[in-house]
């Protein structure tokens, strides 16, 4: 869920991408997509990019379903220290004790796509020198 340049459609290709890894019927979806729960309820692996604190709920998810939370969005609270807490775009809690796997945010996907990252930043001055 999410059509971003970022995440959303590179994630659906590779998803969709014939070989071992790949080979999945992938849909894209977004906020305005009509009857998002009825696509979502009927999904094997959801991957959440699309910047609504909690948009997935309970209700939205079939039973054993993988949920990737990509989104990271900072909410006030005035009872959190920093005056925010840290959302991704699925409530975590509620969809946790339905789904197979589920990753938390924060330290989910953020600390892997740091990894990727500094990996990427290593072989290009490798590729350079």
């Amino acid at each position: 869920i999410g059509r971003s340049h970022i995440v959303g459609r590179p994630m659906s290709i590779l998803m969709s991408q014939k070989g071992p890894v790949g080979n999945a019927t992938v849909t894209v979806a977004h906020s305005r997509t009509e009857n998002l729960a009825d696509l979502t309820r009927n999904a094997d692996i959801i991957v959440m990019a699309l910047g609504i604190p909690e948009f997935l709920t309970v209700d939205m998810v079939k039973e054993g379903a993988v949920i990737i939370d990509v989104g990271i969005t900072r909410v006030t609270d005035t009872n959190h220290p920093k005056g925010y807490v840290i959302r991704g775009d699925v409530a975590f809690e509620e969809v946790a004790s339905k789904s197979s796997y589920i990753t938390p945010v924060p330290g989910g996907v953020g600390p892997m796509t740091i990894a990727m990252l500094l990996k990427n930043t290593l072989l290009a001055y490798q590729r350079k020198h």
